[in-house]
């Protein structure tokens, strides 16, 4: 008898590994990742000289940034946030003792 739960053990949800494989292939096959890939290795590949960084190379040929730094960034962005959320809370006990002296 089987051990997990009965959702588990239905036949619909089992999924020998090959077969999640080859539907995680039919997933970038179909959304065009298969197709960017090797056109970006081909262009790779067909430089007359290599480049010295071929993940910058990537990077650039699929339009990502290069040379940004990601911890400065999500360092900025969660002080932005912090920022946002003391504005925010001052916007709103400000509106309240407006409508406080109206009252």
């Amino acid at each position: 008898f089987c051990s997990l739960s009965a959702q588990c053990c239905t036949m619909s949800s089992y999924q020998t590994p090959d077969s999640r494989k080859e539907e995680f292939r039919k997933y970038l096959e179909k959304s065009g990742v298969i197709d960017a890939l090797t056109k970006v290795l081909v262009g790779l590949y067909e430089e007359p000289e290599r480049p010295p960084n071929a993940v910058d190379y990537i990077k650039k040929y699929m339009g990502a940034p290069t040379g940004v730094d990601i911890d400065a960034l999500k360092a900025e962005n969660d002080r932005l946030k912090q920022e946002n959320k003391q504005l925010t809370s001052t916007l709103e006990e400000l509106n309240q003792r407006v409508l406080e002296e109206e009252g």
